[in-house]
């Protein structure tokens, strides 16, 4: 039976969508098969993000009102063997579907595949009970802003309140020569606040901005500095022990990096 990962932050805009996307499509490179889905009911992206927005028919709300059958809502990615998703609607809200509906069709999904990742809307309402009412586990997405950082503290809270406990933190757009000259929040200072296990830093990259444009994850761009940090990041959710990429020329953020995660 595989297992529910809800990607989640609390604050919209820090690339919780890309993140899914990539650590998706990243899983299925790996050989499992792997379901998205888009649980942000009435602004769906996670479609544009895989660049699969023109083969939707039927989305999540026609599987939770029987009005499909689970199969014929998925979209198979062609370029991805074993990589669906499942697409949210674009014209109803987010009380089209209730916590017991997506507990049940969770149950449904991991019965088929090794992975089935959530994509949760911003915010602390019914889409986000929605998303993490069937998870296992939690990822929490946050960038280093102080805003961000607030609201994934926040999101800690109630995670931790619906008894999914040990939520994993990956931190997005990081520029080290912001957190040098000391006008960026650095990765131990966000640590500190939020007393997660770090899963993964990704570095501020215009390649995520150009991959996500075309629908294509960046995690398949082999020249990428973003997407060989969703790489290793896949790696790690596997169980792997995989160092912490350096991110800065000096070497004080790999440095740091790898003594958070217990490396000489």
């Amino acid at each position: 039976m595989g297992e529910v990962i809800v990607v989640t932050s609390g604050k919209g805009g820090v690339g919780k969508t890309t993140t899914t996307a990539n650590l998706g499509a990243g899983l299925a490179t790996h050989g499992h098969r792997v379901v998205l889905v888009d649980a942000d009911i009435g602004l769906r992206n996670l479609d544009v993000v895989l660049g699969l927005e023109n083969r939707i028919v039927y989305d999540i709300t026609d599987v939770t009102g029987g009005h499909c059958r689970l199969r014929q809502a998925l979209i198979k990615d062609k370029r991805f063997e074993g990589l669906f998703l499942l697409p949210a609607a674009q014209t109803k809200d987010k009380t089209a579907v209730s916590p017991d509906q997506m507990k049940a069709l969770c149950e449904e999904l991991k019965q088929e595949f090794d992975y089935v990742i959530i994509d949760c809307p911003a915010g602390i309402e019914q889409g986000f009970r929605n998303a993490i009412a069937g998870a296992d586990k939690a990822i929490v997405v946050t960038t280093p802003e102080v805003a961000a950082v607030r609201d994934a503290d926040r999101i800690i809270g109630l995670l931790e309140a619906a008894e999914l406990r040990d939520p994993r933190l990956i931190i997005n757009r990081i520029r080290p020569r912001m957190v040098r000259h000391g006008d960026m929040m650095s990765i131990e200072d966000i640590i500190d606040i939020l007393a997660i296990d770090l899963l993964g830093v990704v570095p501020e990259d215009e390649m995520v901005v150009i991959s996500t444009n075309r629908g294509e994850p960046v995690v398949q761009d082999e020249r990428s500095r973003s997407g060989q940090a969703y790489r290793n990041i896949v790696r790690r959710i596997k169980g792997e022990p995989v160092p912490m990429m350096n991110l800065d020329e000096g070497g004080f953020v790999s440095r740091f990096l790898r003594r958070m995660i217990g490396l000489p």
